[in-house]
C-alpha cells in the first residue's frame, strides 16, 4: 500500500483509502519555472505509483501564477526563468509528465476516495494531505539545457523531493550519461533469453516506492541490480518494470542498433 508524509501532519498517511478507489492528484505549481515544473513531475510520479497499485487517479491542475506576477520572485538556489504557462505545460510533456486537467478547487469534479495535493515548499495550507516538493534553483545563471529532455527527468527524480536542488551542467551531464549507459545496458540483457523479475528485488522496488515515494532508493536498487549476479534477462525485466514508475525511456534503446 502507497503511504506518503503528509506534509500538515508529518505523519505518514494511506495515498489512497480503498483498493481501486479513485484518488485525485492535484498539482499547485507555484510558479512557471523549474520549482514548478518539479511539482508536476512529482505529482506525475504520484499517479504512476498509484496506478501501479491498481488505484485510477484524475489528475488536476492549479494553474501557475502569471509570468508578470512572479517577474522579481527568487529562490533558494538564485532566479529561475519562468516561462509562461503554456510553456510550462510544453517542457512537462517533453519530460513525459501526462497531461494535469485544468480545474479549480471549488469545482466537483468525479467522486474521488480522497485528494492529495502536490504542492511547492512553502505554498499556503490545503484542507487534505499534501505532498511538499523543494525548490528548484539554478544559481546566477539560466537554467542548462539537456539534450535528451530525459534527462532533465532523472536530474530532477535522483535527489528527494523535500532537498532543495541546484541545476547546473554537471548535474545534466551525469544524469544524461547514466541514462545513456542504462539504456545501452537494458538494449544488450533484451537478446538475452527472458527471466521474471526476481521477487526479492520486485519487493525491494515495490517498499521503495511505496514508502513515500522514495524514487532515489529506486535508483539505488536498479544500480545494485546492474552489478549483481542476477541473470541479464532478468536484469531487462527489473528495469522495465521499474520504468512503469520512473518513466525514463529505459528500453528506447532496444533494437536501435540492428
Amino acid at each position: 500500500m502507497l503511504r506518503i508524509l503528509d506534509a500538515r501532519t508529518g505523519e505518514p498517511v494511506d495515498a489512497a483509502l480503498a483498493r481501486r478507489g479513485l484518488v485525485r492528484v492535484h498539482a499547485h505549481p507555484p510558479g512557471s519555472d523549474l520549482t514548478g515544473l518539479r511539482v508536476l513531475l512529482v505529482a506525475d510520479v504520484l499517479v504512476r505509483a498509484l496506478e501501479i497499485g491498481g488505484n485510477p487517479a484524475w489528475t488536476t491542475l492549479t494553474s501557475a501564477p502569471d509570468p508578470a506576477e512572479a517577474a522579481d520572485r527568487t529562490d533558494q538556489g538564485g532566479r529561475d526563468a519562468s516561462w509562461g504557462e503554456a510553456g510550462l505545460r510544453a517542457r512537462a510533456a517533453e519530460l513525459g509528465i501526462r497531461p494535469f486537467e485544468d480545474h479549480p478547487d471549488t469545482e466537483p469534479g468525479p467522486a474521488a476516495t480522497r485528494t492529495v495535493d502536490v504542492v511547492a515548499q512553502g505554498a499556503a495550507t490545503t484542507d487534505g494531505p499534501r505532498v511538499e516538493v523543494a525548490p528548484v534553483g539554478t544559481g546566477d545563471g539560466p537554467a542548462p539545457a539537456a539534450g535528451d529532455p530525459t534527462a532533465l527527468r532523472l536530474a530532477l527524480l535522483a535527489r528527494p523531493r523535500d532537498l532543495p536542488l541546484s541545476l547546473d551542467a554537471e548535474v545534466l551531464a551525469e544524469a544524461e550519461a547514466t541514462l545513456g549507459h542504462w539504456r545501452s545496458a537494458v538494449a544488450g540483457w533484451a537478446t538475452r533469453p527472458s527471466k521474471p523479475v526476481p521477487e526479492d528485488v520486485r519487493l525491494r522496488l515495490r517498499a521503495a516506492w511505496e514508502d513515500d515515494l522514495d524514487v532515489p532508493a529506486v535508483l539505488d536498487v536498479l544500480r545494485s541490480v546492474e552489478t549483481s549476479g542476477i541473470a541479464e534477462g532478468a536484469r531487462f525485466e527489473t528495469y522495465a518494470y521499474a520504468d512503469r514508475l520512473l518513466g525514463l525511456e529505459l528500453t528506447r534503446e532496444i533494437g536501435a542498433s540492428l
